[in-house]
């Protein structure tokens, strides 16, 4: 099978060292089950178009750009060749600014994963010395670089014999944990609670496994389309499990849920 096209071709530079790389999302959602919208009369697919919103009259490609609200109905009016101008220096280059501590920067600011390698034979050593000499300090390179014509601070991280480039949040995009966390205290803790959440917890401890990730909601999707493809009626409804655990928020009921778990778990083994 051959390799997927690269998402972006261009160069990374520390200093004076420079190196071709290329670049491809690490994620992918084409397995994922989709849908065309249709003319429920003709099933043919409909396709959308943009309309005047006050003539009501379709609006050509060619005359489709760009505009910024300054007001009620008060548009200014941005080119794309405004747009293309911007961040040009990051369009083609991840130039490498600073480094930080890899354990600095937390979890909510990575959003995007994509591998990054090298794309010709002659940048494989210039690659790797960036990759190894960050794995060696343990940290992070911080850059920006152009992605869907908008500049973002993108995160390089070493993986394996690679780089993975994170794209990272805008400040004003990440929500302080205080705001939503603050009421919650830090709680005094029954330790009898305490010990049975504890057996539990190593009860139910595994190696992480990506099937652990599955989409049940896509693998039944797929059930409703083949049964379909069969026999032409309508898929069975997706069946909802009985027997839910009920929360009371009383200490004594979660106490006895815990412990009906653990019993429960010890006479399936037993079984077996």
């Amino acid at each position: 099978m051959a390799p997927p096209r690269p998402y972006w071709k261009g160069y990374l530079k520390l200093s004076l060292v420079t190196c071709p790389v290329s670049m491809m999302p690490a994620t992918s959602e084409s397995e994922k089950v989709r849908f065309h919208t249709l003319n429920r009369k003709t099933n043919n697919r409909v396709v959308s178009r943009y309309v005047d919103l006050v003539t009501g009259e379709e609006v050509d490609e060619d005359d489709e750009v760009k505009g910024y609200e300054r007001g009620e109905n008060d548009f200014l009016v941005i080119e794309d060749e405004e747009l293309e101008s911007v961040a040009l220096e990051s369009a083609r280059t991840i130039d490498i600014e600073k480094f930080v501590p890899r354990d600095t920067i937390e979890w909510i600011w990575l959003e995007k994963p994509h591998y990054l390698s090298p794309s010709d034979e002659v940048g494989h050593e210039a690659f790797s010395v960036i990759r190894d000499a960050m794995e060696a300090e343990k940290v992070v390179g911080i850059s920006r670089l152009v992605i869907g014509r908008r500049e973002r601070a993108v995160m390089l991280e070493p993986c394996g014999n690679g780089i993975v480039v994170w794209t990272l949040r805008y400040g004003d995009e990440v929500r302080k944990p205080e705001n939503y966390f603050g009421d919650i205290g830090e709680g005094d803790n029954d330790p009898k609670l305490m010990d049975l959440v504890t057996k539990v917890i190593e009860e139910r401890s595994k190696p992480w496994n990506p099937k652990m990730a599955h989409d049940p909601v896509q693998e039944r999707l797929r059930e409703i389309i083949e049964d379909k493809r069969k026999s032409a009626k309508k898929g069975a409804k997706p069946k909802g499990k009985d027997g839910g655990p009920t929360y009371t928020g009383n200490v004594i009921d979660l106490m006895s849920a815990l412990k009906e778990s653990l019993e429960n778990k010890k006479a399936g083994s037993k079984k077996s």
